[in-house]
């Protein structure tokens, strides 16, 4: 049986002319022990399928089990197994570290010396035992992620909810976060994480979903997404002459895309086109592996969305 079971979701907000469906016929689910990727644009509906599946926010029509039960109707129960990590941190300021996890494993119904009893480990899997009596206020915000994440353990659960949970850290907490991600999923935990970062996607979730307008239009690996999706060789290449350049980049790639002063040229062979380069003046290129970017890029455009 899956952890987590989504089928033919869907979910609408506002009346009439001004209603829009941010979930749209959305299937996916979670196999024990593997960390599970959605992303997509702004909007995509990402944070929306999270309440969902907790059982916060009630769909219009489809079906969801989590961990056994149907949601919403029996998700308080499903609760009592699920983590939640979420894009804002709720962490109580007029409490200490171990108050805030005190209190939250009362949620639980955890008694204190059950949540005690879990307080060391917690507060040394996020590296903060020297701040166990520390006010909120005295954390910095990658501390306090790692808080965030640490009380989402409390109640010891099976399925972790992440909802963009490296946002705002630098990229030495960042790091730190990926470890204990990676510790969490060696341990058997599974993690159902949304993300902007696609390198963190690439290295962390072993399948992903791309949505875009509340649709599934790709899952898998990342790295067979990528294969099956995306050239294997870009040469990005820079300059105030590139979108003359452009010319004689087109006979020589796959593909190419023009973003600004860049050129994406998508290619399964680079000789002629990086011999062509070293010939150019005031040009400067980059040559690499096709990548998650690349893949998420080609299927949601690459238009800012708001």
């Amino acid at each position: 049986m899956h952890v987590l079971s989504v089928q033919h979701l869907h979910k609408s907000y506002g009346q009439g002319a001004q209603r829009h469906e941010v979930v749209n016929d959305l299937s996916f689910s979670l196999r024990a022990g593997e960390c599970y990727g959605l992303l997509g644009p702004n909007g995509a509906g990402k944070t929306t399928t999270l309440k969902l599946c907790l059982g916060l926010s009630e769909p219009d029509s489809g079906s969801i089990n989590l961990g056994g039960h149907q949601i919403p109707a029996e998700a308080r129960r499903a609760r009592m197994r699920v983590g939640v990590v979420p894009q804002m941190d709720s962490l109580d300021p007029d409490f200490t570290v171990e108050e805030n996890l005190l209190v939250y494993g009362r949620y639980f119904g955890m008694s204190d010396k059950q949540v005690h009893d879990r307080i060391d480990w917690l507060l040394e899997f996020a590296t903060l035992t020297a701040k166990r009596k520390a006010q909120i206020g005295e954390l910095s915000g990658g501390m306090k992620r790692r808080l965030t994440l640490a009380r989402a353990l409390v109640n010891d659960p099976d399925l972790i909810f992440m909802d963009e949970p490296t946002t705002g850290l630098d990229p030495q907490a960042r790091h730190l976060m990926w470890e204990r991600l990676k510790t969490l999923l060696a341990s058997g935990k599974t993690i159902l994480l949304t993300t902007h970062f696609m390198d963190e996607a690439e290295r962390l979730c072993d399948r992903l979903a791309v949505i875009d307008q509340g649709q599934l239009i790709a899952e898998g690996a990342p790295r067979e997404l990528i294969a099956q999706h995306i050239e294997p060789q870009v040469v990005e290449v820079y300059g105030d002459n590139v979108a003359d350049w452009i010319v004689h980049a087109r006979p020589l790639s796959d593909r190419v895309e023009l973003s600004g002063e860049t050129a994406f040229c998508y290619t399964r062979q680079t000789d002629a086109l990086l011999k062509n380069l070293s010939e150019q003046s005031g040009l400067r290129y980059l040559h690499r592996p096709a990548n998650l970017e690349d893949l998420f890029l080609k299927l949601t455009g690459r238009e800012m969305r708001d």
